[in-house]
């Protein structure tokens, strides 16, 4: 989702107004809704992520997020637990360029360009996956299947197949939106080499409007080839903000 996409990672990704849909709307008219307020123009919050293991337990992350020119600038700065607090993500470009901040070794550190499909601090979400939404248009043809209702909700069901050439990280994607609120409900990630294998879902619920904005406040990846699953709960949100833009820099990671 974006993904979600989904959120920083997706919470903030999927970040959609409320709005009136019709029927008539193509694949394309869809996306470009999403790919228009999948993340407003600022956000502030705080989200905890919590990772299952195959084993069963459990590690949690609270960060706090920070975006700004609809998703085209992101930052995390972690704030629980103690052995982590204080590093922080910059994701600039639509995550495309990334850098990491270490306080305890006081280096910045900018990751190469195939990063954005590793995990991020183990979990099941990908820097990718933490992007801006424009990656669906840009990077996917998208065809719009018959409709289907998730957990009760009348969605579009999209199919987005990887343009050629394209560096994105899933070969296909399928999207379940609500035709109500144009809020993704769930997306189903394709394997990077082989479109049949279905490699990750991401069920987005519990959704509440603040400052306007449909927001679905939990947001779960699970991995299906590894049995593990991450989930994002936001804990704080607002829209109504004003950041600035040293904030979104190497400087800006440090403070």
């Amino acid at each position: 989702m974006k993904h979600l996409a989904i959120l920083t990672a997706l919470v903030l990704a999927v970040a959609l107004p409320v709005r009136a849909a019709g029927d008539d709307m193509t694949a394309d008219q869809i996306l470009d809704h999403i790919s228009e307020t999948m993340e407003p123009e600022q956000a502030h919050g705080k989200v905890r992520m919590t990772i299952q293991t195959t084993t069963g337990e459990e590690r949690s992350f609270l960060y706090e997020t920070f975006s700004k020119g609809s998703g085209e600038k992101a930052l995390m700065k972690y704030l629980e637990p103690s052995r982590v607090k204080g590093q922080a993500i910059l994701m600039l470009n639509d995550a495309n360029d990334i850098w990491t901040w270490f306080p305890r070794t006081k280096r910045v550190r900018k990751l190469a360009t195939h990063a954005k499909k590793q995990k991020l601090e183990g979990s099941d979400f990908s820097y990718e996956d933490m992007g801006g939404g424009d990656e669906f248009r840009e990077e996917f043809d998208a065809t719009r299947q018959g409709d289907e209702r998730k957990d009760g909700r009348l969605c579009y069901r999209l199919e987005l197949v990887r343009h050629e050439g394209s560096d994105a990280g899933y070969s296909r994607i399928l999207l379940w939106v609500d035709k109500e609120q144009l809020v993704p409900l769930a997306i189903h990630y394709y394997h990077d080499l082989d479109p049949d294998l279905w490699e990750k879902e991401m069920v987005c619920s519990d959704v509440r409007v603040v400052d306007g904005i449909a927001t679905p406040f939990k947001c779960v990846m699970h991995n299906r080839l590894e049995g593990t699953s991450t989930s994002m709960e936001t804990v704080e949100m607002s829209y109504d903000v004003d950041l600035p833009d040293d904030l979104f820099t190497e400087l800006g990671m440090q403070r």
